[in-house]
């Protein structure tokens, strides 16, 4: 399976997480000049950016450990852009989604809440 096919279906894994848990999504892939949110969510009190990470099951090393600093950086950024034309006053979380898999089927997903630091904020 190639990259793009597997990013989708964790994607897709992601968001039927989240809607089950009562959140609407909003946008998928919702691309700025800085990058790319893979999932935006809301409810009624939260507006919740999320980063999916779908990796092969046993790899060395964690999904979450490829959103670094920079990737955190712009994904703020990009919030920032979705943000200048969002109406709704909610509080902002972002997210970090995991989702391991065995090449055919997701065999294990993890919502990493609030994922980053306040030195990433900025």
């Amino acid at each position: 399976m190639d990259k793009r096919t597997t990013g989708a279906r964790g994607e897709a894994v992601c968001a039927r997480y989240y809607e089950q848990r009562g959140y609407t999504i909003i946008a998928r892939n919702y691309h700025s000049r800085y990058g790319e949110i893979d999932v935006i969510a809301e409810n009624d009190a939260q507006l919740v950016f999320i980063e999916v990470k779908t990796r092969a099951e046993g790899q060395a090393s964690l999904p979450c450990e490829a959103v670094d600093r920079r990737k955190m950086q712009r994904l703020v950024q990009t919030a920032q852009v979705f943000l200048a034309s969002y109406e709704k006053d909610l509080q902002m979380q972002f997210d970090v989604f995991e989702v391991l898999t065995d090449g055919e089927r997701s065999v294990k997903c993890r919502r990493i809440e609030n994922a980053f630091d306040e030195s990433c904020l900025f």
